[in-house]
């Protein structure tokens, strides 16, 4: 997709937002690694409705000398040298999903990515240490500013935890599939959706007034 009707450079000040899920084994993102990360693009519908576009996720090898949780290790079910894990090194999971990510940015006229996630400070801090440690140089994300859906959950829903923002914003939700990236990456998004979606009904009433 090289161009879309509905450019989001001027809805989020020029930023795109794009919703991150990392799983890890640890809560240390210097000495911890990264397990699996997942990243889903949002861009608007014919009717500038915010939807989910695009999603895109990775399995990770973690890094050498890296320190593995086993307390986190059981939290998220995660076997880390499994080998069905498909798992690929940090720098090969950063770089597939950054293209599709600078791509989007590029087609709705962004200057670049913002990250969304809930409590996104754990995601941003792993994110960057992995970027760090890949010296990766060109990363398509705003360094520290973020977007956090558990703010705007409280605000529009009365609820800071992701499953009980998804139950009362009418969504279906898998306590299997939870804690993996990709699943909680997508009910991120659709919360995150939602809430913008409501918001410009929102404002559009205020309009009428």
């Amino acid at each position: 997709m090289e161009s879309v009707e509905h450019p989001l450079n001027e809805r989020f000040r020029g930023y795109l937002p794009v919703i991150i899920d990392i799983e890890t084994a640890g809560f240390d993102a210097k000495k911890n690694p990264l397990l699996e990360i997942a990243a889903v693009i949002v861009e608007y519908d014919n009717n500038e409705q915010l939807q989910i576009s695009e999603s895109h996720a990775a399995h990770i090898i973690p890094f050498e000398n890296s320190i593995l949780d086993p307390s986190a290790l059981k939290f998220t079910g995660i076997d880390p040298y499994h080998p069905f894990r498909m798992a690929v090194s940090e720098k090969d999971a950063l770089h597939k999903l950054f293209l599709p990510i600078k791509q989007a940015v590029k087609r709705n006229k962004c200057t670049r990515a913002i990250l969304v996630g809930h409590n996104p400070n754990f995601d941003i801090n792993f994110l960057n240490a992995a970027i760090n440690r890949t010296k990766i140089k060109r990363s398509p994300f705003h360094p520290f500013s973020t977007f956090d859906t558990a703010t705007l959950g409280g605000l529009m829903y009365k609820q800071t935890v992701l499953a009980k923002i998804g139950k009362e914003a009418g969504m279906e939700w898998d306590n299997v599939q939870a804690h993996s990236a990709l699943y909680d990456a997508k009910q991120t998004a659709e919360i995150f959706c939602k809430i913008v979606n409501r918001w410009k009904q929102l404002e559009a009433l205020d309009t009428e007034v």
